[in-house]
């Protein structure tokens, strides 16, 4: 039970030109912003199968690298942490459920929440400064990231302990972080400073600030942990760090508004969502080339599927899900996740 990389089934084998690892047995993580859920999709067959509740407004989401819970980020602050109630599941004994409960009283907190995947219910939740916009988990599993758009910072969360260790003030509107693979760095997105900070684990100490474009937002590692990908908003255009050096290699434009990006499982394509102009576009990365195929409207986050070679592409807009086909770029079906806006997709195999 891993998340997104490693699949429980897996073969090689070729579609149409790529060359990945291929399951059956992956499951998707949505949070759906004020819907107040996360909603589970069977990759495979494109069907909504369970919807975790108790969340609030939740927009950022990560996995643990065994992908035996979640970390879902809360875009609400609260006035007073802690006054949230609901029955205790079966599942979840009298010590998960008061910890769940119990969170200090103050004022702009939001809060992680720790859903476990075997039951399915939060089972604890952590307070933070400020609105959590994006979540990202350390390799090891010990670290969560929550990015706090609106005070310039992260926090840095034990989540053995469940405290907050360290808040670090990145650059003015930090968007979205990403660990390398071997949890050695995180990267953080600040779009109103168009820069990425690189912050050394060991010391959890800010080591590089990286200029890009203009209102860098989403993050992406490629598959071989040697590239960076960053969506630069404002710029319209996708930058390629390479992590060994901290240099910007290569700058791509794809369109008016870009918000997702991800990569194929082969490492050979580039996937990213054009909200502004109701584009997704394809680079190939070995030669610069773009293929673009409209999807409307606004396409929104974008999730290469590993387990399925699919991509999936939210819209902010309405609520609901593409299902693209990565060589030809049709959209092959379209998943109706009833309300709210589908957000940090997360794949994990069962």
């Amino acid at each position: 039970m891993k998340a997104k990389k490693t699949f429980l089934a897996a073969v090689l084998v070729t579609n149409g030109g790529l060359l990945s690892e291929v399951s059956a047995e992956s499951l998707l993580y949505v949070p759906t912003g004020e819907s107040n859920e996360i909603v589970v999709i069977d990759a495979a067959t494109h069907k909504i199968t369970n919807r975790i509740g108790e969340l609030e407004n939740a927009h950022g989401l990560a996995a643990a690298p065994d992908g035996a819970y979640l970390v879902a980020g809360s875009q609400d602050e609260s006035s007073v942490a802690g006054e949230w109630s609901a029955d205790k599941p079966a599942a979840v004994t009298e010590e998960e459920h008061e910890a769940h409960h119990k969170a200090s009283a103050s004022a702009g907190k939001s809060f992680l929440s720790i859903v476990n995947r075997e039951h399915g219910h939060v089972q604890r939740r952590i307070a933070v400064e400020g609105r959590t916009h994006h979540t990202a988990v350390s390799p090891n599993g010990k670290f969560a990231i929550a990015v706090h758009t609106t005070t310039g910072g992260i926090s840095v969360v034990d989540l053995e302990q469940s405290t907050v260790i360290k808040k670090i003030s990145t650059g003015s509107t930090p968007n979205y972080a990403v660990f390398d693979q071997a949890g050695d760095f995180v990267y953080v997105s600040n779009a109103g400073a168009g820069t990425v900070s690189k912050i050394a684990t060991d010391k959890w100490e800010i080591v590089e600030q990286i200029a890009v474009g203009k209102g860098p937002e989403h993050l992406e590692m490629a598959p071989d942990g040697e590239t960076l990908f960053v969506v630069n908003v404002i710029d319209g255009t996708v930058s390629a760090i390479n992590v060994a050096d901290s240099k910007v290699v290569a700058t791509y434009d794809v369109g008016k508004s870009p918000h997702g990006a991800s990569v194929s499982a082969d490492g050979k394509y580039l996937f990213a969502s054009a909200k502004g102009e109701d584009l997704v576009i394809r680079i190939t990365l070995a030669t610069g080339d773009k293929a673009r195929a409209p999807v409307a409207p606004e396409p929104y986050h974008v999730s290469y599927i590993r387990g399925i070679d699919k991509v999936y592409v939210s819209s902010r807009a309405e609520p609901k899900i593409w299902v693209i086909d990565p060589l030809s770029l049709k959209v092959e079906d379209a998943i109706d996740i009833g309300s709210g806006v589908a957000h940090q997709l997360v794949e994990i195999d069962r």
